[in-house]
């Protein structure tokens, strides 16, 4: 009762779907400096370091739901599996469809409002910093960071779409999912630094996945070439994810200050 109660009373979640929210300012400037053309009222929240620290509170208590929520997820993966042994695969292509295009979109708006602050950061105080400082949980990233983490539950859904077309089910997929959902709200709970990096790779990589996705639901004869560039999309992000792992262990290991545990350098590889 008193995580559903928790879960009610979450002011982020709360005020997510709030229609005043979508109200737009022009040209403001963030708690790290850099002026935006345009922000919404939602994003707002996260340039209030208080807000934005209480919403880190919250997911310090309660990421071990990210653990339940797998768990539940793989159950329900083998359970659906075996109520559709027996019954004809679901039409479910217009369904899909909206979902593919909803995550696409998603995807695409993260990856444009997370890129200014990450160029910005590169630019202006380099690598090590953009690795290492954790300020990034504040301003426009830190909203797009913390409705990243909160997606990875939805998301789940995919494997829905799979189980009801009784298509065939890879254990990568499944493992993705489930050891995604959980290290993203742990790196969340422990401010890990480094969290710009593999949100906004993350974001890329889905917003073509997804469009990708999405054009096969409609039927559309896709060129080889876009395939393999997805493919090899997914595969560098694996490259650029070990890379900034090891930079960050590296500046670690030289006495320098980096907000990215070795705890989370470890399970970063499972």
């Amino acid at each position: 009762m008193e995580t559903v109660q928790s879960l009610y009373k979450n002011q982020f979640l709360r005020e997510y779907f709030n229609s005043t929210h979508l109200h737009i300012r022009p040209w403001v400037r963030d708690p790290n400096g850099l002026s935006h053309p345009f922000v919404f009222e939602f994003e707002l929240k996260f340039f209030d370091k208080t807000y934005a620290h209480n919403m880190y509170a919250w997911m310090n208590k309660w990421w071990w739901l990210s653990i339940v929520y797998s768990i539940i997820y793989v159950i329900l993966i083998y359970y659906g599996r075996s109520l559709m042994e027996s019954r004809e695969r679901f039409q479910v292509r217009f369904p899909l469809l909206l979902w593919n295009i909803g995550l696409a979109v998603f995807s695409i708006f993260g990856m444009i409002r997370c890129l200014p602050e990450m160029l910005y950061s590169l630019h202006t105080r380099g690598l090590e910093y953009t690795i290492c400082d954790r300020s990034n949980i504040y301003g426009i990233t830190g909203y797009w960071i913390t409705i990243f983490c909160i997606s990875k539950v939805p998301e789940l859904i995919d494997t829905l779409f799979i189980v009801l077309r009784k298509q065939k089910l890879i254990f990568l997929h499944w493992f993705h999912h489930a050891t995604v959902l959980v290290y993203a709200w742990y790196s969340y709970h422990d401010w890990t630094a480094s969290g710009r990096w593999f949100v906004f790779m993350n974001y890329t990589v889905h917003a073509m996945m997804y469009s990708y996705y999405a054009f096969r639901a409609m039927q559309y004869r896709i060129p080889k070439w876009m395939q393999v560039t997805v493919t090899a999309f997914q595969l560098s992000q694996m490259g650029v994810g070990c890379f900034v792992n090891y930079k960050a262990y590296f500046y670690k290991q030289a006495g320098k200050t980096c907000y990215v545990a070795y705890a989370n350098i470890f399970w970063s590889f499972v």
